[in-house]
């Protein structure tokens, strides 16, 4: 029988040490948005709450927005490259599938050879990434990791689809993940509902449209019905496991940012929970709109760089959307990048 194999005895606290966000030049408004689709701005705004999104142009790869939030963050933490362990990278939009984007990230930001995994998880993908790094900082696996969620959703949506091309924008933001003196990351609670992922999906796949001339390219499909339904009375039940898990009441947080999926869904969850008026929640679907991974640390920045929320508050992040997938976490809100 040979050596016992060491192991880290003792749990670390965890705390986000700082936040960036990279937001595209280029804001779309409603009315270019109908331009295209049969659709107007009221109506896009009574059902979605959505004004406007960015769509990210030529040199706004998901590669450079990555980067950007990411040493925007390093930054706001006051850590350097070479102190980041590891870098994940949340993005269902990285148009290939080898090297993966956290490793081009890690290199960028110098970190001298960063362990580096993309995830994949649809609009949940932020906070399944934010969980993973929790746990690596929280058992003494790595001291600092970074965090990015990442999206070029306008490159997904067809540009004439009326179901989904109004909802969604590009951008990115990113977290550091490192040691607290106090608990500032909490549980992560996860799941998901692959007997409805049919409800958002892509068609047809790669594959076949490399190997079919006459094959449409692949674009985004949702069954938004099925995916409001889901979303609207079952996250609710998800934010009170998190919640529970955390010994939290709704009492105790001082914001709530879920995924922003669509302005009357926040609402939906918000009435379900019971949640105090004294919680602010985040309204950053207005002028971003659905960004898929990057939702929540973009929504984060909105809550910060407005005042609606400082750092430090009680926040509780809620993500959800396509696998069907869920994930959240409480967390104390960092620090924001100038």
């Amino acid at each position: 029988m040979g050596a016992a194999i060491a192991n880290t005895t003792e749990l670390r606290h965890t705390a986000l040490l700082g936040l960036g966000v990279y937001r595209p030049e280029r804001i779309v408004t409603n009315e270019e948005i109908c331009q295209q689709i049969d659709s107007t701005d009221e109506w896009i705004q009574s059902r979605s709450g959505i004004k406007s999104r960015r769509f990210a142009g030529p040199h706004e790869s998901v590669l450079a927005m990555a980067i950007s939030a990411g040493r925007k963050a390093l930054e706001a933490a006051g850590v350097t490259g070479q102190q980041i362990g590891t870098v994940i990278i949340a993005t269902s939009t990285y148009p290939v599938q080898t090297p993966a984007c956290a490793a081009l990230v890690a290199e960028e930001l110098g970190t001298g050879g960063a362990g580096a995994i993309d995830v994949a998880a649809g609009c949940a993908g932020f906070s399944y990434a934010l969980g993973l790094a929790n746990d690596l900082v929280r058992t003494g696996s790595e001291d600092h990791v970074l965090v990015v969620g990442v999206e070029r959703m306008s490159d997904s949506t067809e540009p004439t689809d009326r179901s989904v091309r109004f909802i969604f924008g590009d951008g990115a933001g990113a977290v550091v993940v490192g040691r607290g003196d106090e608990a500032g990351i909490g549980p992560t609670v996860w799941g998901s509902d692959g007997a409805q992922g049919r409800a958002i999906r892509q068609e047809p796949d790669w594959v076949d449209f490399a190997t079919n001339p006459t094959q449409k390219r692949p674009w985004i499909i949702m069954e938004g019905t099925s995916v409001f339904r889901w979303a609207a009375f079952e996250m609710g039940k998800i934010a009170q496991r998190v919640l529970d898990k955390t010994g939290m009441t709704v009492d105790d947080i001082d914001a709530f940012v879920p995924h922003q999926a669509n302005a009357r869904i926040t609402e939906v969850i918000a009435r379900s929970m019971n949640l105090p008026e004294t919680v602010a929640v985040s309204g950053d679907i207005a002028e971003t709109g659905n960004t898929s991974a990057a939702s929540i640390p973009l929504a984060m920045e909105e809550m910060l760089r407005t005042g609606k929320s400082k750092p430090g508050d009680t926040a509780l992040l809620l993500a959800f959307g396509a696998g069907l997938a869920y994930a959240g976490q409480v967390v104390k809100m960092p620090v924001l990048a100038d």
